[in-house]
């Protein structure tokens, strides 16, 4: 006999996936007035500007422990919230279920909206270098200024390769394992990250220390299915070794991000860098601007090959829930 959630609508949890991506698809995101992601956001800003600050401090524990303390509690109430949505929706049964279920998961991915912004900035490179800058301002937190049109295209392929396990992958993956709940958890960590998890001075304050449990919760979290999309796009493009793959994604600071790019860049056979910081298949071709839309479609075979990863995961779920309670 199957345990709680998965006793009371198995079949809502298979179908929901392939729905939330057919809605994605076919509306994107829903109105910020209406987005969990955002309200996240919010919450996190404003306790980031209570939490950092504004000058370096070379030691604070302080600050580490009340960071970590708010983003525990902030993550609690995610994800007591989306689980009792979750009971709620599973009240119902069959296809309404799965439907509701599906409704609640799509703002906690984006492909759709991804796809879009990145090549959005491949029409404004075809504009002017400076519309191209401004366009991916859009999508990264580094300074795009100086940036040449190479690397304006380079960065935007990152992003996508980047976000795509962030934004897609990730939760799905989290979903598969621990339903709306782990999905929701993960969009959190991730966005905190995103606006905490940073090394030194942003936005007029010290994330140094309020924000490294973030950083740390978010490496975490993010570490398998940054494989798992990694393996996805070298299956998808084939040719990509996975050796190779590491290879490349060692030479990036990051312990999950330079999965994806690596694995992006060989399959394209373009050099991905960040200038000063990192040079991913440094012997590949300059990216070009076929190379964004090339990107795009590959992003698009990896979204749509996690639905038997994820169905596989869901099922290995079910299995051993099955036995434990046998």
């Amino acid at each position: 006999m199957l345990p709680g959630i998965w006793a009371a609508g198995w079949l809502a949890f298979f179908l929901a996936v392939p729905l939330a991506l057919a809605v994605d698809y076919l509306l994107g995101e829903p109105p910020a007035a209406w987005h969990p992601v955002v309200w996240m956001g919010k919450a996190l800003q404003w306790w980031g500007v209570r939490l950092a600050p504004t000058s370096p401090v070379a030691q604070d524990f302080k600050t580490f422990w009340r960071s970590a303390l708010i983003w525990c509690a902030l993550a609690a109430i995610v994800f007591i919230v989306t689980w009792a949505a979750q009971q709620l929706v599973l009240m119902f049964h069959g296809l309404l279920a799965a439907a509701l279920l599906a409704l609640l998961l799509k703002p906690l991915l984006a492909w759709r909206m991804l796809r879009d912004e990145v090549l959005a900035v491949e029409v404004a490179l075809g504009q002017s270098l400076p519309a191209g800058r401004a366009q991916l301002s859009r999508l990264v937190s580094r300074d795009v200024s100086g940036l040449t049109a190479v690397q304006v295209r380079e960065s935007a392929i990152e992003s996508l390769a980047e976000n795509l396990n962030d934004s897609v992958v990730a939760p799905l993956f989290w979903f598969a394992l621990l339903g709306l709940p782990g999905a929701a958890l993960y969009r959190f960590a991730n966005t905190a990250d995103a606006m905490w998890g940073y090394p030194g001075m942003r936005g007029g304050r010290y994330w140094q220390w309020a924000g490294k449990w973030a950083a740390r919760a978010d490496d975490v979290l993010s570490w398998v299915p940054a494989r798992i999309t990694a393996v996805l796009l070298a299956a998808v493009t084939r040719g990509v070794t996975l050796r190779a793959v590491a290879r490349q994604a060692r030479k990036t600071p990051s312990p999950n991000s330079g999965w994806p790019m690596a694995a992006m860049a060989l399959a394209l056979g373009v050099r991905l860098a960040k200038p000063g910081v990192y040079s991913l298949h440094s012997k590949g071709r300059r990216a070009g601007p076929l190379d964004t839309r090339r990107a795009a479609r590959v992003g698009t075979q990896v979204v749509l090959a996690m639905l038997p990863v994820v169905a596989a995961l869901q099922l290995l779920v079910l299995v051993v829930l099955a036995w434990a309670h046998a």
